[in-house]
C-alpha cells in the first residue's frame, strides 16, 4: 500500500503542536516546513486515526492534510478555482448590491445558495441579479477597484502553479467583468462566468445568456482538462461553496477554502486557517 504523509498547518506551529500530531498520526519520522508548517511522514493509513486527526486540527485550527508520500506539484496538469470568496476576498453580487442599497436582500440569497440550500443556482442567481435593475455599471469598476482583493497566496499559488507547468482555469458563477479583469491580472489560462446584461450603461436586471450553475462548471473544469490532457489525480480544484461541489468531484485535490460546512464534508482536503499557497507545501520538490 503506497505511503501517505500528513501536512499540519497554523500560525506558529509549535513542537509541541507537532509532536502531538505525530504521537496521533504513529508518524515515523518529521520534517519542519517552516514556522507555520510540517511533514509527518509514513503515517497511519487507518480511517478512524484519520478522522480523529481532522477533527483534532478543526478543533485547534490547524489545517491538516493526508497526501501521498511522493506528491509534486509538477505531476499535476490543472489549477482549478472558484472566484468569489476562493480567489478573491468578496461575494461581487453582495458588493455591486450594496452600491444599490440592496445589500442585506441579495447578500441572504447568496448564504442560502452557498450553504446548498437553495438548489436551483440559476433560480438563485437570477433573483440576486434583478435587485441590481438599474443601477449604472460604474458600480461594477467601483467594486472591482475599491472592495475586490485577492486572497491570501492566491498570487503565489497561482504563480508558483504556472511554473511549475499547471494551466489554470477560473470558473465562477459570478461576472464576466471580474473573471476578464482576473485573467489579465494573474495571466491565467481560461476564464468562465456570467454576463450581466446592461443597456447604455445601466444594469437591466437580467443576465445574458445561460447561467454558468454547478453542472456548468463541472464541465467546463472537464473540458479544460480534457484539453491539457489532465486525469483526475491530476487536478486541483478549489471552491467554497456548494455551488462548486460538482466541480470539486472531478479533481484528485479537491479543496474546500473557507468553506461551508456541506463543501468541507464532501472535498477530500480544507483549508480552515491558513492561505491558498499552504497548498503548496503537501507537494514535495
Amino acid at each position: 500500500m503506497a505511503q501517505r504523509n500528513l501536512v499540519i498547518q497554523t500560525p506558529g506551529l509549535s513542537s509541541q503542536i507537532i509532536e502531538q500530531a505525530a504521537a496521533m498520526a504513529e508518524a515515523q519520522g518529521v520534517v519542519r516546513l517552516g514556522t507555520s508548517a510540517a511533514r509527518l511522514l509514513s503515517v497511519a493509513d487507518d480511517t478512524a486515526i484519520c478522522q480523529e486527526i481532522r477533527t483534532w486540527g478543526e478543533q485547534n485550527l490547524i489545517d491538516t492534510a493526508f497526501v501521498p508520500a511522493g506528491s509534486r506539484l509538477a505531476d499535476c496538469k490543472v489549477l482549478a478555482m472558484d472566484m468569489d470568496s476562493t480567489l478573491i476576498n468578496i461575494e461581487c453580487i453582495d458588493e455591486i448590491a450594496a452600491l444599490g442599497g440592496v445589500k442585506e436582500q441579495v447578500a441572504s440569497i447568496t448564504e442560502a445558495a452557498m450553504r446548498g440550500e437553495i438548489k436551483d443556482f440559476a433560480e438563485s442567481l437570477t433573483r440576486r441579479v434583478a435587485f441590481l435593475r438599474g443601477l449604472s455599471t460604474d458600480a461594477l469598476q467601483a467594486v472591482y477597484e475599491q472592495k475586490l482583493q485577492l486572497n491570501p497566496g492566491a498570487e503565489r499559488l497561482v504563480q508558483t502553479a504556472r511554473q511549475a507547468g499547471l494551466h489554470v482555469l477560473l470558473v465562477s458563477g459570478g461576472f464576466t467583468y471580474f473573471t476578464a479583469r482576473l485573467k489579465a491580472r494573474l495571466q491565467l489560462d481560461e476564464v468562465h462566468a456570467n454576463v450581466l446584461e446592461e443597456t447604455d450603461g445601466v444594469l437591466t436586471g437580467r443576465v445574458q445568456g445561460r447561467i454558468l450553475d454547478a453542472q456548468g462548471k463541472a464541465d467546463a473544469l472537464a473540458a479544460f482538462a480534457a484539453a491539457h490532457g489532465a486525469r483526475e489525480d491530476q487536478i486541483i480544484a478549489i471552491g467554497d461553496g456548494a455551488n462548486d461541489l460538482r466541480m470539486l468531484a472531478k479533481a484528485g485535490y479537491s479543496v474546500a477554502y473557507r468553506a461551508k460546512p456541506v463543501v468541507r464534508a464532501q472535498a477530500r482536503y480544507a483549508l480552515n486557517v491558513m492561505g491558498l499557497d499552504a497548498i503548496l507545501n503537501w507537494f514535495e520538490a
